[in-house]
């Protein structure tokens, strides 16, 4: 009884049922409206003929139009009212000009090297064409290496996170998607609440949703009573909105402005295995120093701008004196965000650069494989030119439809000459790229649709740092726990999970 009542009482047993009253309400509208005025039918089914023009002809993927003109077509009413209160990422005039008016208080904050950026085009000129595009138009600087370092595992990052952690000394700003009550998060609460009463300016981000089902209503309020400052991204409302696709997927912490983590790791205790939720968790994260920093700050202090309605100086959080670290003259680190409101697919274009500018290898971890077109051509086409293409996906699901979407993709790839592994003992959630013992990338971006295009997401740059070859290292490990996949396991299929995982795959960006 008591699990019973927990359900009935929590408040997503009353978001959901609001939804499903809005979702019957329309039902039922559009029955008696068709029962009662034929014609009105006539119009509405003449409507979505064209929506599906207009999805056909607009700017999104193939793969996304395709997903939503099918129930369109077969459900002329229902399919055109779910496309428009979902499926368009539509933003109101005056959300749009918000927006847009932190992101341009923020560039100004951000200031380019192009001296820099010219002296790497000399040393390597692909990999200065990458930092030129991220700085140009992503708006993010490229810096000199002062200090980075990969973690492979989530266990490991944690226990330096909270040494850092502990040195505090002026602010703490952390922005994640998903938070769990446990040993991660209760040991890293008890630092941030000492660290609150001490006087550190304590901030915290959390994605509403991503938390809707580990963390209490009203939380927010109860961490503020510590002195934790808190904002919840986009707080979910019972309301059919296309807000609902937009989440903020960073996982970021900085501290005192010159110490900086990222990566995928949420604070739950399956992403440091205190607690086995889908076998051993593969994850990974990097911490970085120095100048870099910087503009993680700046990603931080334009969310916190965007949900609070406030305006913050800037300013004020750069470290005084600047940091002071040794600077390779060799190595480059650029961190950069990316945002479904801005005109860039920043995070899919930096991964085809690398896919696309590789010359001996490209080593890819990812939790999904939900690919577009241009994602499919660039890693058949590098594997087919004699790149050495390697992907490695989780064995154990956590969702078994989407991982079976990510299986629908392995047999054109494998038959390409890409080879695809499945980490068996668990689920890999890290999401690194490392291409030729000179350039990855480390963040929080999946290869899906949500997370490159609707997302609010986050990545490092890095160019001939020890962490490239520390990447390189943890990928070849991983493959001694791997199952390497073959085109004979997908041939050899019975014809109803064919079929299954070829519905599944017409609607993966919807997943």
């Amino acid at each position: 009884m008591k699990k019973i009542s927990s359900i009935l009482f929590h408040r997503v047993f009353f978001i959901a049922l609001a939804l499903v009253v809005q979702v019957a309400a329309l039902i039922l509208m559009i029955g008696r409206f068709s029962n009662y005025f034929p014609e009105l039918y006539g119009l509405t089914t003449a409507l979505s003929a064209v929506a599906v023009l207009a999805i056909a002809s607009g700017t999104n993927k193939p793969t996304y139009k395709i997903a939503w003109m099918i129930p369109i077509v077969f459900f002329p009413i229902f399919g055109m009212i779910f496309y428009f209160l979902l499926g368009s990422n539509r933003t109101s005039k005056r959300l749009t000009e918000k927006i847009n008016q932190i992101d341009q208080r923020t560039t100004s904050f951000l200031t380019a090297n192009k001296a820099l950026l010219e002296e790497l085009s000399k040393h390597d000129k692909q990999a200065g064409r990458q930092a030129r595009y991220i700085q140009e138009q992503a708006g993010f600087p490229l810096y000199r290496h002062n200090f980075s370092q990969f973690y492979p595992l989530g266990e490991l990052k944690f226990l330096e996170m909270k040494k850092e952690l502990s040195k505090a000394q002026k602010y703490i700003f952390m922005e994640y998607f998903i938070i769990t009550k446990g040993v991660m998060w209760d040991s890293i609460l008890e630092i941030l609440a000492e660290k609150a009463k001490q006087g550190v300016d304590v901030r915290l981000i959390y994605d509403d949703a991503g938390c809707i089902l580990t963390l209490p209503h009203g939380y927010d309020r109860k961490l503020e009573a510590l002195g934790i400052k808190t904002a919840r991204f986009h707080p979910i409302v019972p309301v059919i909105s296309p807000r609902l696709n937009n989440r903020d997927h960073r996982k970021l912490t900085v501290i005192d402005g010159h110490t900086g983590f990222t990566g995928g790791i949420n604070l739950a205790d399956e992403y440091i295995n205190a607690f086995e939720k889908h076998g051993h968790w593969k994850d990974s994260g990097i911490l970085i120093k120095g100048e870099a920093v910087w503009p993680l700050t700046t990603m931080f202090l334009a969310m916190w701008e965007y949900l609070t309605d406030t305006t913050e100086d800037y300013e004020q959080f750069r470290p005084v004196p600047p940091v002071q670290a040794a600077a390779s003259e060799k190595a480059f680190i650029q961190p950069f965000g990316d945002s479904p409101f801005g005109r860039e697919a920043v995070g899919e274009t930096v991964y085809l650069n690398l896919i696309n500018r590789a010359e001996d290898y490209i080593y890819i971890n990812t939790p999904y494989l939900i690919l577009e077109g241009e994602m499919i051509t660039a890693l058949c086409l590098a594997a087919k030119s004699g790149v050495d293409v390697r992907i490695v996906t989780p064995h154990i699901a956590d969702k078994p439809f989407v991982h079976a979407v990510t299986r629908s993709y392995y047999q054109t790839l494998l038959k390409s000459g890409v080879r695809i592994y499945e980490y068996t003992p668990g689920f890999m959630h890290s999401k690194t790229f490392v291409a030729d013992d000179k350039v990855a990338v480390v963040g929080t971006i999946n290869l899906d649709y949500r997370s490159l295009y609707l997302h609010f997401e986050n990545g490092v740059w890095l160019y001939k740092t020890e962490s490239v070859l520390q990447i390189k290292d943890d990928f070849v490990q991983t493959l001694e726990f791997c199952l390497e996949m073959t085109v004979d396991l997908y041939y050899n299929l019975p014809a109803y999970k064919k079929m299954k995982r070829s519905v599944l795959r017409l609607f993966a960006p919807l997943l």
